[in-house]
């Protein structure tokens, strides 16, 4: 008999498969580095700092160093259109078209060196299996549409993770993930943020 995370494990594929499907039907504009150099200058006030905190709720402003293009791409379309809620970002995305938000992903994943698995710092917890289905092992999946976890802030990924499972964050990979943590307790939740904030991975946009 399957335990309960075995079996959520399995819908977790499922649900992996059909995203995967959707999200290569998703096409994004090239972006120019160049360009996005220019308009990122301002994610850099936040995004730069490392020990940078979000007002409220408080926890730290995500590493998107190294983060995904095409993650980055759907979410700058959500905080524009409406559909991520945050008052900052929402401003800040208000005015850009599709090709500026190509350009400005296109710089931010240009600054520090793609990201590779390596070998899991610790081992992951029984709470992760569904986790890694999209995630991977460290942090760093296959389907560029998934963020990036490995080194990202404990305290941001749990706040994520808690958007999720009351329903507050929206977008293309919302429906699974809140079928995938809906059973799981906050303390369950806690180590699967821990554990990811581990490994080897993002970082704060350097300045140039």
């Amino acid at each position: 008999m399957l335990s309960t995370y075995s079996r959520v494990a399995v819908s977790a594929v499922r649900a992996v498969a059909v995203i995967a499907f959707f999200s290569a039907q998703i096409a994004h504009a090239e972006g120019d580095i160049e360009r996005g150099r220019v308009l990122a200058d301002t994610c850099k006030g936040c995004h730069a700092v490392d020990s940078y905190n979000n007002v409220y709720p408080t926890y730290h402003v995500p590493r998107i160093g190294g983060q995904s293009a095409d993650y980055l791409i759907e979410a700058l379309k959500l905080y524009r259109d409406g559909k991520r809620d945050h008052q900052t970002m929402t401003a800040q995305a208000a005015s850009y078209d599709d090709q500026e938000i190509a350009d400005i992903a296109a710089y931010l994943t240009s600054v520090v060196p793609p990201l590779e698995a390596a070998q899991p710092v610790g081992t992951a917890p029984d709470a992760a299996t569904t986790c890694k289905a999209c995630h991977g092992e460290t942090g760093i999946g296959q389907i560029s549409i998934y963020p990036y976890l490995a080194g990202q802030h404990k305290d941001y990924l749990l706040q994520a993770l808690y958007d999720y499972k009351n329903g507050a964050r929206q977008g293309v990979n919302a429906t699974v993930m809140q079928a995938n943590i809906m059973a799981l307790s906050d303390a369950e939740l806690d180590v699967i943020a821990e554990y990811y904030s581990r490994q080897d991975g993002l970082s704060a946009v350097p300045m140039d």
